[in-house]
C-alpha cells in the first residue's frame, strides 16, 4: 500500500512515549497507515505520494476540546462585544455604545466576558448605567463566566420581565429594595432574556457553524464535545444544522454531541440514534449539579466564609438526579456533570456510585467537570468508580485568586483547581476549554497546566497542581478521546487510527513556558485532508 501524504518530523510526539521521536506518518484515505523511522515509512512512497518535510517543528495528533460550547462560542467569538478588558460598569456601557452604533443592523446587542469581581467597585453593575448609554435597545451581557447576565431597561420589557416576575426555578432576578428589577438576572434566569436575544434566522446559524470551524481548524482543534450550555442558552441547539454540514461533507472537526440530562430518555435515545456518524455522534448527557463560587450558587460542604448563611445549591433536588442518572445509565448513556464546589462533586460521585449500584458496574466513563473545589477524601473515588475528572487548566487563571480564597476556608485552599493530583491518582483526564468562557486556544491551556500562573501570569498558585508538558498534550488528546470512546480511533498516532493530527510551529518541548503562548499551528489534517495552513499549499509538494 502506497500512502497519499508522509509527514516526517525529528519531532514527532505519537502520545505513545513522554518525549517526541525522530520519525514519519504515513497517511492513507483518512487513515494512518504507518508510524515508524523515516527510514521505514519511505516504503509507503511512490510518485503520487505527497511530502511534508516538518524539520524540527512538532508533529502530533490533533486536539480534541472535551468541552466546549459549539454556539455559544460561535456568538461570542464573532457577533457579540468583548467586555473582558473593561475595568468599570461605566467603560462597559460605552463600549457597548460604540460596538452598538456599528451594529445598526442588530435588534439586541449582545456582549460577554465583563468581571465585576476584578473591577474596582466589586459589585454587580445595574440597567441604570446600560440606560445611559443606550435606552432604546435591548443589551444583554453575559458575565465572564456564564452563569449571570445583565441587561438594559429595554430588555427587561422586551422579556417582560417586571417587579411582579417570580423567580424560575434555579435562577435569580435581582431586585432592588423597592422590588424593581435591578438588570442582573442569574443562572435559569438569564432565559427570560437570552431566548429573544438568539432569536436567530437560519442562516446565521450556518455561519456560526463555519465560523467555528475555520477557528478550530487554524488552532489544531480536530474533535470536540459540545456539551449542553445550560437552561439558559437553550436557544442555541443546533445540532440539525450540524447535520445538513455533515451531509455536505463540510465538517472538518468532529462533533461530540452531550444534550440535556432531563429525564426525557426517549429523546435522548433518539438523538443517538439520528447522530451516530465518525463526525456527528451523540456522546452522552450533561446536566448541572451547582453553579459558580463568585455567584454563591456553587454547592459546598461548608457554609461560604463570607456568606455563613449559605452553602450554595443544587440546580435539581438529589432525588430528581438520582433518578435521571439511574435511567439515562440503564440505558447506557455516558453522564457529565458541572460539578464546581466540594458538595457537587461529592454528590456526582455519589450519584454515580448509586448507579452502580442500582444497574451493576460497567465501563461508562462519566465524568465531572470543572471540579475547582474538592475534599481530598473524593480523590480516589474518581479512579475507583471508573469517573473521569474534566479539567480546564486555564479556569484557576480566569479571575483574581480573591473569588475563591475569601469564601472557602484555609483547609481548603490547597484542593482549589486540582489538576496534578486528579491527572496522577489513577483517573484518566481529559483536557479542555469551556470555550467560550476562555478562548479556544489549547496552548492557553498547556501553558497553565504546566506552570500554575495565576491571574496576573507573574506568580504561581498551588504549584503542587503543576503537570509535565507530556502530561497536558496526553489529556488534550488521548485522554479526550477515552472521555468518548474513541481511544482506538483517536488521540496518539498509529497505524489504524484515523489521520486527524497537527503540525506546530516549533517543538513545545525545547521552548520555555512562555513561548507555549506563542505558538501556531502550521498545519491540522482532519480525516487525512488538510483543513488549515498558515502558509497555503507552501508545505505540500
Amino acid at each position: 500500500m502506497k500512502a497519499d501524504l508522509i509527514i516526517k518530523s525529528n519531532a514527532v510526539f505519537t502520545g505513545l512515549e513522554n518525549e517526541p521521536e525522530a520519525l514519519a506518518v504515513a497517511v492513507k484515505g483518512n487513515k494512518i497507515i504507518g508510524v515508524d523511522t523515516k527510514e521505514k515509512i519511505a516504503a509507503f512512497q511512490d510518485e503520487q505520494t505527497k511530502m511534508i518535510d516538518a524539520g524540527n517543528k512538532l508533529v502530533m495528533p490533533g486536539f480534541h476540546d472535551a468541552h466546549l460550547h459549539i454556539m455559544l462560542g460561535s456568538l461570542f467569538s464573532h457577533y457579540c462585544v468583548s467586555l473582558a478588558d473593561v475595568t468599570s460598569a461605566e467603560e462597559a456601557a460605552v463600549k457597548v455604545r460604540e460596538y452598538a452604533n456599528g451594529k445598526p443592523e442588530n435588534q439586541w446587542v449582545i456582549g460577554t466576558g465583563w468581571d465585576h469581581t476584578a473591577w474596582d467597585k466589586k459589585e454587580f453593575p445595574d440597567r441604570y448605567i446600560l440606560d445611559q448609554e443606550l435606552p432604546n435597545r435591548p443589551v444583554m451581557l453575559l458575565h465572564a463566566e456564564g452563569h449571570y447576565g445583565w441587561v438594559n431597561s429595554k430588555a427587561l420589557e422586551i422579556a417582560g420581565i417586571t417587579s411582579e416576575t417570580e423567580n424560575p426555578e434555579y435562577g435569580i432576578i435581582y431586585k432592588d429594595d423597592e422590588g424593581e428589577p435591578t438588570g442582573i438576572l442569574i443562572e435559569t434566569a438569564i432565559a427570560l432574556a437570552a431566548d429573544f436575544a438568539y432569536d436567530f434566522p437560519k442562516e446565521q446559524l450556518h455561519d456560526m457553524v463555519s465560523q467555528f470551524l475555520k477557528h478550530a481548524a487554524k488552532l489544531g482543534v480536530t474533535s470536540v464535545n459540545d456539551l449542553y450550555a445550560s437552561r439558559a442558552h437553550e436557544k442555541l441547539e443546533a445540532y440539525s444544522v450540524f447535520k445538513e454540514f455533515e451531509d455536505k461533507g463540510d465538517l472538518s472537526c468532529r462533533f461530540h454531541l452531550y444534550p440535556p440530562l432531563n429525564g426525557q430518555i426517549e429523546q435522548a435515545k433518539k438523538f443517538r440514534e439520528n447522530y451516530s456518524s465518525d463526525k456527528l455522534r451523540t456522546a452522552g448527557l450533561k446536566q448541572f449539579i451547582d453553579g459558580v463560587v463568585t455567584g454563591y450558587t456553587a454547592y459546598m460542604l461548608d457554609p461560604y466564609l463570607d456568606k455563613p448563611e449559605t452553602r450554595g445549591e443544587t440546580a435539581y433536588t438529589k432525588e430528581q438526579l438520582e433518578k435521571w442518572v439511574i435511567e439515562a445509565d440503564k440505558e447506557g448513556f455516558q453522564i457529565r456533570f458541572h460539578t464546581i464546589g466540594d458538595g457537587a462533586v461529592r454528590l456526582g460521585l455519589d450519584l454515580y456510585e448509586k448507579a452502580q449500584q442500582v444497574n451493576g458496574p460497567r465501563d461508562a466513563r462519566h465524568a465531572l467537570e470543572h471540579i475547582e473545589v474538592i475534599a481530598p477524601e473524593d480523590i480516589p473515588r474518581f479512579k475507583e468508580l471508573g469517573v473521569m475528572p474534566s479539567i480546564q487548566p486555564y479556569h484557576m487563571a480566569l479571575m483574581p485568586r480573591e473569588s475563591h480564597t475569601t469564601r472557602v476556608g484555609e483547609e481548603k485552599q490547597p484542593y482549589i483547581y486540582p489538576n496534578a493530583t486528579l491527572l496522577r491518582s489513577g483517573a484518566v483526564v481529559s483536557y479542555s476549554s469551556d470555550y467560550p468562557i476562555v478562548p479556544l486556544e489549547p496552548m492557553i491551556e498547556l501553558y497553565h497546566a504546566v506552570t500554575r500562573k495565576d491571574f496576573t501570569l507573574n506568580d504561581t498558585w498551588n504549584e503542587q497542581e503543576r503537570v509535565t508538558l507530556a502530561e497536558a498534550l496526553k489529556a488534550y488528546t488521548a485522554g479526550s478521546a477515552y472521555s468518548v470512546f474513541r481511544e482506538n480511533e483517536l488521540g496518539t498516532l498509529e497505524a489504524g487510527k484515523l489521520a486527524d493530527l497537527i503540525i506546530l510551529d516549533r517543538n513545545l518541548f525545547e521552548v520555555s513556558p512562555e513561548e507555549i503562548l506563542k505558538t501556531e499551528v502550521d498545519t491540522t489534517l482532519m480525516d487525512g485532508e488538510v483543513v488549515w495552513e498558515k502558509t497555503p499549499s507552501a508545505a505540500l509538494k
